[in-house]
């Protein structure tokens, strides 16, 4: 019995104390929530914050990451997002596990609140291009796991503080009103560091020069007992001084507005390097002028919180080549990644410009279009930002390592991958009206999630263009009558898909495959009408397709259907609607049998060890 009441008890405590446990770590997402709500009512915004108690923190507050467990906040990320005022005490400085704070490219103002400049878990401090003032404070050395401190282009005063932690591997305090001479555990960092600071002194800048040995920019200079009163001749240098001053500020100031006008401000550039590395480069985004910062367009609803600074600091990949132009794979500092694509030979003006890239904003809202975030507009310089596809395009996926050690993509995938992509054709000509077109449907241009739906990417760009299509070496997915109208239609959009769809079933490419290894190219649509007209449709289909059992009636539909597409007479083509419900129809036919056949070949494959 007395056993039986120590194992009750042992149990009632191990119960109280996971509660306990519970109960702390409830009240710490509870209180981050708390802190969050107080800095978003105390700090007017332009942008909307959707924070609200009714809706989980960690996944639907805007800005804001967790740990991997939910139960603390440990980022803040709202650069651009229109902050007015300053920071107040007892609000973000609260958030005790808070590792990242990016409040970059506002308005915010006042001195940097001491609760901040105390949280113990902060690593990453972006406070750049706002109008903080007053010193830097002393309590920065109570950062210690502090690893990039950024408080550039801000209005700060007073000397550097040192700083005597070892962690810190970024530093900006450039562009403020900064005196004094750098501490010297801060003399390893470059000039950029310290640039824009005209009082401030000592390695990595010139050497101080103080009047006397007692003397400090941030110290007012004594008087001196001895000399009360001013010569004549002191007192003529000085009116002669100024007046010299005056004469070359005017100057300067003339110069500078004619400098301003002529757009030559300076640039902003990322270096576009072969996949694989992340260096900067002289192409994507050199176009953008110093004085544009800041003037990234994003579409309602988009959930990034970054600015053009933040772009064009990323490091950068080149994913691709085009007629449009190129796309690059880009990495924000804070680990954010999306594909930017710079165009080229755009054809039309700014204000038109804009115009369309709202109607494809709205055009492409649908699970089968990649989403267009955000876009960049310049004399020099168009940048469209779009939504990273971790697992690539159909073209690298049905063309790329033909070799040993492939697994094919199985008939099923196949199916899945046109009808998305059909359906998200067919939403862009039904949402867009009738004149809205694709223009440059392509397998690279489609996108996959990572359960194989097809995503028609690159939506709009065609009708921006200045370059209208020349009659190429290789057919490709154009349709007859785009090289003789020079205009793209939905008609020629449906052939395109055609085109497309004779790709998948073949395994053959109608362009040029660079670095893919399979270099044959064919005008598909005449090489498959040949090869039927001799009736061996069977030559037709691509041999990783023929190991597939119960697939070869739906193979033959689908190559009706493709060979409907690509009729050369423009209004004997389907809609893509129709292309839609035939395809749909034709998934609709088949057994569940026959996928669970499909799906464990595929399966069996998968498991292959390769020696």
């Amino acid at each position: 019995m007395r056993k039986q009441i120590k194992l009750q008890f042992v149990a009632i405590c191990t119960t109280i104390f996971l509660l306990q446990i519970l109960h702390v770590t409830v009240a710490d997402l509870s209180s981050d929530g708390q802190a969050l709500l107080q800095f978003a009512s105390s700090v007017p915004h332009v942008r909307k914050l959707n924070w609200n108690p009714e809706i989980p923190i960690c996944t639907s507050w805007v800005g804001i990451t967790c740990n991997d467990e939910g139960t603390r906040v440990i980022a803040i990320h709202l650069p651009g997002h229109g902050l007015f005022g300053p920071i107040p005490q007892n609000s973000i400085g609260k958030l005790d596990a808070l590792r990242i704070l990016s409040l970059r490219s506002n308005f915010l103002n006042g001195t940097l609140p001491s609760d901040i400049t105390s949280i113990p878990s902060l690593q990453f401090l972006y406070l750049q291009n706002n109008n903080f003032s007053g010193d830097i404070p002393r309590s920065l050395n109570n950062l210690t796991r502090l690893a990039s401190l950024n408080l550039q282009f801000n209005s700060f005063t007073g000397p550097i503080p040192e700083i005597n932690f070892t962690s810190l591997r970024l530093l900006n305090v450039s562009h403020n009103s900064l005196n004094g001479s750098i501490p010297s555990s801060l003399q390893n960092f470059p000039v950029s560091s310290f640039s824009g600071n005209s009082l401030l002194c000592g390695p990595p800048l010139s050497q101080c020069s103080y009047l006397t040995p007692d003397y400090s920019p941030s110290m007012p200079a004594r008087p001196n007992k001895h000399n009360k009163k001013l010569s004549i001749g002191v007192i003529l240098a000085i009116g002669i001084g100024s007046s010299l001053l005056v004469i070359l500020l005017v100057i300067f100031l003339f110069c500078f507005l004619k400098k301003k006008d002529q757009d030559s401000v300076g640039e902003l550039t990322i270096k576009a390097v072969p996949p694989g590395k992340n260096e900067k480069s002289d192409d994507f985004g050199s176009g953008v002028q110093a004085a544009e910062k800041n003037k990234l367009v994003f579409f309602e609803g988009s959930s990034y919180n970054f600015d053009l600074e933040d772009l064009l600091r990323a490091s950068a990949e080149v994913l691709g080549k085009g007629i449009y132009g190129t796309a690059y794979k880009a990495i924000l500092d804070e680990g954010t990644t999306v594909v930017v694509k710079r165009v080229r030979e755009v054809g039309v003006a700014k204000k038109e410009f804009e115009q369309h890239m709202e109607l494809v904003g709205m055009a492409g809202r649908h699970p089968n279009i990649v989403p267009l975030c955000a876009y960049y507009y310049s004399k020099d310089e168009k940048l469209l930002v779009y939504v990273y596809m971790i697992t690539g395009s159909l073209s690298a996926l049905l063309h790329g390592n033909r070799g040993t050690g492939r697994i094919p993509l199985d008939w099923e995938t196949r199916v899945k991958i046109s009808l998305g992509a059909a359906m998200g054709i067919s939403h862009i000509h039904s949402e867009g009206g009738t004149k809205f077109t694709h223009g440059n449907i392509k397998s690279s241009n489609i996108l996959l999630t990572t359960d194989f739906n097809g995503c028609i990417s690159d939506l709009g760009l065609a009708p921006l263009m200045n370059i209208p299509p020349t009659k190429p070496r290789y057919t490709g997915y154009f349709a007859p009558e785009v090289f003789e109208t020079r205009k793209f239609t939905q008609k020629s959009d449906v052939y395109s898909f055609g085109v497309l769809l004779l790709e998948l079933l073949t395994g053959k490419s109608p362009l040029p495959s660079s670095g893919s290894g399979h270099d044959e190219v064919v005008d598909l649509p005449r090489w498959v009408r040949s090869v039927v007209r001799e009736e061996w449709t069977g030559e037709v289909f691509d041999e990783e397709l023929m190991k597939y059992q119960h697939v070869e009636d739906e193979m033959v539909q689908m190559l009706q259907i493709g060979l409907a597409c690509v009729t050369r007479a423009p209004d004997m083509r389907p809609s893509m609607d129709e292309v839609v419900k035939m395809i749909a129809d034709l998934r609709s036919s088949d057994s569940s049998e026959h996928r669970a056949s499909s799906e464990d070949n595929r399966s069996k494959e998968s498991n292959v060890q390769t020696p």
